[in-house]
């Protein structure tokens, strides 16, 4: 039986990724919607693109861009007049230029033309959005004046996580934002950050970023039964490196 499958932010763990791929026993016939952010913090970001491209000649995936993916696909290409370099490094940025120093100019070839493929964002046929980070427009993505924010906000998750459960999506005063879609994951601000290694959900919103960029797990989930499957923590997996911890 076929599934669908989301998977959170990655950030140059390929060990994670082929955790969780195992320990979900996915198969070919099962779709893998990827929420971005492939890349920088652990030392295996261009093998994680080389996974995904070759996983993607096997079954159907879903690649959604997000900003950290930019940030790779600007420095690949030398867009770096507005780019703060220390900035990016202080995130990640470092792990992964020192990882294409051994990377062959056709393989980068390669990887630039992966970026350049990844979706904003992926809208289901029964009206389930999968984001990066989120949007700002009450009337939903198709209004959005600025597409970037499609993998840097961050209001989506402040929103449903400050939301009183209490209110009714009826009322006047509930965020619009939050009727539009059933369902909405996203990835980009780590539960972490709120004392948690697993899935959370508030109103709408699934936040599938488990922390893998720091000391969090991995976390792949099935999105029709909700149940998922976890790597080990990245920094054990990755003991001798710091991530973007």
């Amino acid at each position: 039986m076929s599934r669908s499958l989301v998977i959170g932010d990655i950030h140059g763990g390929l060990r994670a990724l082929h955790q969780v791929i195992e320990r979900a026993k996915v198969t070919t016939a099962d779709t893998l919607i990827f929420l971005g952010d492939y890349v920088d913090g652990w030392s295996e970001s261009p093998q994680v693109l080389d996974y995904l491209i070759q996983l993607s000649r096997k079954q159907n995936c879903v690649f959604i861009k997000g900003n950290h993916d930019e940030l790779l696909l600007d420095w690949l290409e030398g867009n770096t007049q507005n780019f703060d370099e220390n900035m990016w490094f202080k995130h990640g940025g470092e792990a992964t230029v020192l990882a294409f120093e051994k990377v062959a100019e056709a393989d980068k070839q390669k990887h630039i033309a992966f970026l350049k493929t990844l979706q904003n964002y992926y809208l289901d046929e029964q009206n389930r959005l999968f984001i990066h980070a989120g949007f700002t427009n009450m009337n939903g993505i198709a209004y959005e004046y600025f597409p970037k924010l499609f993998y840097w906000d961050r209001t989506l998750w402040e929103t449903a996580l400050a939301l009183d459960s209490s209110l009714s999506e009826d009322s006047l005063f509930y965020p619009k934002r939050l009727t539009l879609y059933n369902e909405i994951y996203i990835g980009h601000t780590p539960v972490t950050r709120i004392g948690q290694t697993v899935p959370v959900q508030k109103a709408c919103v699934w936040n599938i970023d488990t922390g893998a960029a720091f000391k969090g797990p991995l976390t792949l989930m099935d999105i029709d039964t909700k149940q998922f499957w976890q790597s080990e923590p990245l920094h054990e997996l990755y003991f001798s490196e710091k991530g973007r911890n």
